[in-house]
């Protein structure tokens, strides 16, 4: 059948729609029908007008029945007034309805809820468990590549929660004071190695300050004796001697030494001088120190009446009273706490950490938890250090050589301390 190609010169036909019949005939019986069954007068949106470009030709397309059943569907959908009873929630759900469209990508994304990436991470990224070390959970993990992976066990989260009190941020500068009443206990071992895991868990390097007017050893405990004699011998009444011309680290680093990440001042080797170190010396150097470290720890020495004892109290924030596991050592323990009770220090002998070092393996007659439980009571936390003969033959203290169990015992005293600081 021949197609009707109209005419877009035809003034008449200007707006109107293009209808497509297969011939007039058709599509005035259909007209007919419509006005016959009552349908719905046809939409009011203005119609799609198609101008033809220069030299060429739109044919309309036959229409067959069912394509113009379709279309007459189409027209009295696009017609018909919104259901009451399908209210929307929102004026844009409202608007999409009048408009009979399906909602739009950018509506749905408009309208859904935010989710928040920063406070829910979990919400986008699985959680990893962390990777076991050791036992038969570190082994399976090993052997199958990572594919199984069961989480640390209970032993290692409890070091690593001991890693994470270690290395908690601090908000200024920090002074725990070792001392004892007896000398040869361990003082000065516990420094050297609780300053060492300082330094192993934490991001900044902790100092340590040998204070000890008995020719103090701190030094030459942590780099050895014969590192030690071939440095150059700085000493603490050098960094006296010039303290007013300090005013950087790297000043400061020439009147010190360096264990690995732990630094430290040496103390004085010469017996006529070693005793003229007073209070206020003492605190005109923890001033110094507390512009560069976070966390620096003093070796007293013995005893708590030397004369630059008064400052180092005065500036401590904590304390921790060195023992053996002998009764005399646990009396002097005990001694200790009473005096500083006694004489205005009362809350650094409440919230002291008590040491007790197994430096000489005692017999088995020495009954160790009645000395433990004699001590426990007067402090914050007693810790025993045991017997360990990187510890006990006074030379070198490396964390490398010492027994997990003398190393786990040095963490706990390093987290106690770092607990304490408030």
């Amino acid at each position: 059948m021949p197609a009707v190609t109209p005419n877009p010169s035809t003034p008449s036909d200007a707006g109107q729609p293009v209808i497509r019949r297969s011939s007039w005939a058709e599509a005035a019986a259909a007209a007919d029908e419509a006005k016959t069954a009552g349908h719905l007068p046809a939409p009011t949106r203005p119609p799609v007008s198609f101008q033809p470009e220069a030299g060429q030709s739109f044919q309309a397309e036959e229409a067959t029945p069912e394509a113009s059943t379709s279309a007459e569907a189409r027209v009295a959908v696009d017609t018909a007034p919104p259901s009451s009873d399908a209210a929307p929630d929102t004026a844009a759900g409202t608007e999409t309805l009048r408009r009979g469209n399906r909602p739009s990508t950018a509506d749905v994304i408009a309208n859904a809820p935010m989710p928040d990436f920063i406070s829910s991470p979990g919400l986008f990224v699985r959680e990893q468990k962390p990777r076991p070390v050791g036992g038969l959970r570190g082994a399976l993990y090993s052997l199958s590549g990572g594919a199984w992976n069961l989480g640390p066990g209970a032993k290692q989260r409890e070091e690593d929660e001991l890693g994470r009190r270690i290395s908690r941020q601090l908000q200024g500068s920090y002074n725990t004071a070792v001392l004892s009443l007896k000398g040869g206990i361990g003082k000065t071992s516990t420094t050297v190695g609780v300053g060492l895991t300082l330094a192993e868990f934490r991001g900044d390097p902790p100092c340590a300050i040998d204070a000890n007017p008995d020719s103090g050893d701190l030094v030459e405990r942590a780099l050895g004796e014969g590192i030690y004699q071939q440095a150059t011998p700085r000493t603490i009444s050098d960094l006296l001697k010039n303290i007013e011309s300090i005013d950087s680290l790297t000043a400061l680093a020439r009147y010190m030494h360096h264990a690995g990440r732990l630094h430290l001042i040496a103390g004085e080797q010469d017996p006529e001088v070693s005793d003229s170190l007073t209070a206020a010396e003492y605190l005109r150097i923890r001033k110094l120190i507390s512009n560069y470290y976070s966390v620096a720890l003093t070796d007293c020495g013995t005893g708590v009446t030397h004369n630059a004892m008064s400052g180092i109290l005065q500036s401590a924030d904590n304390l921790i009273i060195a023992a053996g596991y002998a009764v005399s050592g646990a009396k002097r323990a005990r001694s200790t706490l009473q005096w500083l009770a006694h004489h205005g220090y009362e809350d650094l002998a409440r919230n002291a950490i008590v040491v007790i070092t197994d430096k000489v393996e005692v017999s088995s007659r020495v009954d160790k938890d009645a000395i433990e439980e004699h001590l426990s009571g007067i402090c914050r936390q007693l810790i025993a250090v045991p017997h360990d003969r990187g510890v006990a033959d006074g030379d070198l203290v490396t964390l490398d050589v010492l027994k997990p169990e003398t190393r786990r015992a040095y963490k706990e005293i390093a987290a106690a301390i770092v607990d304490g600081y408030r």
